[in-house]
């Protein structure tokens, strides 16, 4: 079975053979070794002045990033499931919140931003997703990061980029926390989240809030290679081998290139047969499309050609299905996905098969990334 659901993503043999090792010990010379390497990789990951992790879903990112650096009010953009989850976590710790909505195809809008912080000029904090995964959209987080900095420099912009680090170069300029999971593009099992800070949050987050995801607690002890509770220690071990993958492929500005001519290339194949792209602006880490059959062709892909893609959430359960585009992904077996699903829409008699959707696959990436 192919697993392409945008999140658990797949993880390499190579990987999983190096999280196989005995356990060791976190307090240990070894593992402090182990953890100084995770960061500095991490660190350029993000391009960002501060990193941590935690041994948590991305979920506790997200609430780590609110508690700490939230002080009363914050904005938050709601165009999807994650969206929607700043919201919720907001509320949840008494913090007053201002929510922008917008249908889950619809990107966040820079004057909507704007617009919002004129009339709540109390709000310290804004939330928004890189990538919304629950309909596949990319924000213009940048732009709005840039409008929010220019309007008051101190406001702090959490970035939720869960389904974006490691995908796409993202400008951190005006960004104070960028959040990123283990089970996304670092193709590892779930349970490790990342955040990436600037030195304006760090400032912010001073003796931090909380306990457990209590941020100044783990900056101290991260400097210092260990953490302030027990650590993913496997998890951690894995990084360090993707991180190793990754530069074995060519480093991250080829994985970046590599994603982005295979994203182009897989929506150009889908639209050759005839399937409809579901968000304006699409992210990169995921084609999601809109259909009437969405289930019918899911169930075909899942149960005759051996391939596994997400459905839809809410009011978009059973009309979109989701295909991951994410991480160290072999173009053989986005091959094998175009043609199932070609496959399975000729099963359903919505075409005749004909070998167009892996043809045009293969000669736009084989054009993008000349």
């Amino acid at each position: 079975m192919l697993l392409f659901t945008p999140g658990p993503t797949p993880v390499p043999e190579a990987v999983r053979v190096a999280m196989s090792a005995p356990t060791i010990h976190h307090r240990t010379p070894e593992f402090e070794a182990i953890f100084k390497q995770a960061r500095e990789s991490l660190l350029k990951l993000f391009g960002m002045d501060e990193a941590v992790m935690i041994a948590s879903s991305g979920t506790g990112a997200m609430e780590a990033s609110i508690i700490n650096l939230c002080k009363s009010k914050a904005l938050t953009i709601n165009a999807g499931k994650f969206g929607e989850r700043f919201g919720n976590i907001t509320k949840a710790h008494g913090k007053e919140l201002v929510e922008l909505k917008y249908e889950w195809n619809t990107p966040a809008s820079v004057e909507d931003v704007k617009k919002a912080l004129a009339e709540n000029s109390d709000v310290d904090t804004i939330a928004i997703q890189v990538c919304e995964s629950a309909g596949g959209l990319r924000h213009p987080v940048e732009e709005i990061a840039k409008a929010v900095k220019e309007i008051n420099s101190d406001i702090m912009v959490i970035a939720d980029g869960i389904t974006a680090v490691g995908v796409e170069p993202i400008d951190v300029t005006n960004i104070d926390a960028l959040i990123a999971g283990s089970q996304k593009a670092l193709m590892l099992p779930p349970g490790l989240a990342m955040v990436g800070l600037s030195s304006k949050a760090v400032e912010r987050i001073g003796n931090g809030s909380g306990y457990y995801l209590n941020l100044a607690s783990e900056i101290a002890k991260q400097q210092k290679n260990t953490t302030a509770y027990t650590a993913a220690t496997t998890l951690i071990i894995g990084l360090n081998k993707i991180f190793d993958l990754v530069e074995e492929f060519g480093g991250l500005d080829k994985l970046y290139a590599v994603t982005a001519a295979r994203a182009k290339a897989l929506n150009s194949a889908l639209e050759a047969l005839g399937l409809n792209i579901y968000p304006s602006t699409p992210a990169k880490a995921m084609a999601t499309v809109i259909d009437e059959n969405a289930e019918d062709i899911r169930k075909l892909l899942k149960t005759k050609y051996s391939v596994n893609v997400a459905g839809g959430q809410d009011h978009l359960k059973g009309k979109i299905f989701r295909i991951n585009n994410m991480g160290l992904i072999e173009s053989s077996d986005m091959l094998w996905v175009v043609n199932a699903i070609e496959s399975a829409l000729a099963d359903l008699g919505r075409i005749e098969y004909s070998g167009v959707g892996a043809k045009l696959f293969s000669e736009v990436f084989a054009s993008e990334i000349k």
